[in-house]
């Protein structure tokens, strides 16, 4: 699977089976389910992300877990109406995947570690003003919201958190300003805490941007921080 640097939204990841399949939905008698992806990072830290595939995609694919999988796709939000209120969920639509066989002598091969294994392209535009902040220990960031286009006059609606001077170049950035994006999915637990005391640890998802540049049709090249 190579990444098709032309389309506003692709992803690859490659990780292992934690969850059986659940049902998600049907649209137009097509079944869609919904399992979880185990995909590792550099640091050894894990990432689970939610894979959403159509059952036609599963005819000859047996999810078990424990499985190893190179999933290709796109990363999607929709709406979910919970306690009268308006939920965010975000989820990898699935095109393709197969499943990968691990060699040996593969994963003795240092090159062969590089292989990418979680990376997601995303062209699409500031749909809310970055938020720029420092942590106590002077680390650098900003929450960027970005509006995907997709078929059928629909759009996804994908967090982005950016880290030191990427940081920095998104607090400039002006809602309608078009931008090329390119990082990784990641998860992360945090704990949301209610009026009446109580609290739970939930898991939000976003794209780790690694480099990012400005979409300019009027000039070339266009600006670009990595």
């Amino acid at each position: 699977m190579v990444t098709n640097l032309l389309e506003n939204n692709h992803l690859v990841l490659v990780g292992k089976v934690t969850s059986d399949k659940t049902y998600s939905h049907e649209i137009y008698g097509e079944k869609f389910y919904i399992f979880d992806l185990e995909v590792p990072r550099l640091s050894k830290a894990i990432d689970v992300i939610p894979i959403t595939v159509s059952e036609r995609l599963l005819t000859n694919l047996n999810l078990e877990i424990g499985k190893k999988l190179a999933v290709e796709g796109q990363f999607r939000s929709y709406n979910s109406y919970q306690n009268e209120r308006n939920k965010l969920i975000l989820t990898v639509f699935a095109k393709d995947i197969i499943e990968v066989v691990d060699n040996e002598e593969e994963q003795e091969d240092e090159e062969k570690k590089e292989t990418v294994t979680n990376e997601v392209v995303l062209s699409g535009y500031v749909c809310k003003k970055p938020i720029y902040r420092q942590t106590p220990f002077d680390r650098e960031i900003a929450d960027l919201l970005l509006a995907v286009n997709r078929a059928y006059n629909k759009s996804d609606y994908i967090p982005c958190i950016a880290w030191g001077r990427n940081a920095r170049f998104c607090q400039n950035l002006e809602v309608g300003t078009e931008v090329k994006i390119v990082g990784r999915v990641q998860s992360r637990k945090y704990e949301k805490k209610f009026e009446d005391g109580t609290s739970e640890v939930r898991v939000a998802y976003e794209v780790s941007i690694s480099s990012m540049e400005i979409i300019d049709k009027n000039e070339t090249p266009a600006e670009n921080v990595g």
